[in-house]
């Protein structure tokens, strides 16, 4: 029996602009702007970190972010220009990632994601076409997958996890507490986020805040 190849995976993380992204994050007591460019740089930052990623691309029109992984010999910043929405700009960085190797989406707002967590995720995603993580809430999607050769597919946004199982992706035995399922929309949910241990970026800006 074949081994499933669990190396070399591409993550493609779509970003909107941090001056409309997290629009929901207004009453944590720091500014909008910079705490969505934080939680997107630790996301990414966390995803290149990862043993099993070969490959980030980030579709987004943030000069932020750009300049913040122009030197990354990993992640590759590529424009949304005319392109909205998460799948559209999904399937722009899938499509540059090619049919031929194994991709995975990524939700760009993932501030206390480690990337152990991604690899254990994307080890179990070898061994199956089409891959899901629910978020914490269980009906939104963190992560679809698809391994080499398959077709990318994928419907973000509400009700997304039952979406993605109809488009015949399978639910990954992620632990419901693990980093990875938990996305930050919300106040209550950056708090979560906090508990869990966030990343350098939206530390650093939510200290900068408290001080």
């Amino acid at each position: 029996m074949s081994i499933p190849d669990t190396s070399g995976w591409t993550i493609i993380v779509p970003v909107k602009p941090a001056a409309v992204g997290k629009s929901r994050l207004t009453d944590v007591g720091t500014d909008r702007e910079a705490l969505a460019r934080a939680i997107a740089h630790d996301t990414i930052a966390a995803a290149a970190a990862a043993d099993l990623v070969s490959r980030v691309i980030v579709v987004t029109d943030d000069e932020g972010v750009r300049t913040e992984f122009r030197r990354s010999r990993i992640v590759e910043v590529i424009p949304e220009g005319d392109i909205r929405g998460l799948d559209a700009a999904i399937a722009l960085g899938a499509a540059v990632a090619g049919q031929s190797t194994a991709r995975a989406a990524l939700l760009g707002d993932l501030p206390a994601l480690r990337a152990a967590d991604l690899d254990f995720a994307l080890e179990l995603a070898a061994s199956v076409e089409r891959g899901l993580v629910p978020d914490a809430e269980t009906t939104g999607s963190t992560l679809v997958t698809a391994r080499a050769g398959a077709v990318w597919v994928s419907a973000f946004g509400e009700d997304s996890a039952a979406r993605h199982r109809l488009l015949g992706c399978t639910d990954l035995a992620v632990e419901r507490d693990s980093t990875l399922r938990r996305d930050v929309d919300t106040a209550a949910q950056l708090s979560q986020a906090v508990t869990l241990g966030v990343g350098a970026h939206t530390s650093a800006v939510l200290a900068a805040a408290a001080a």
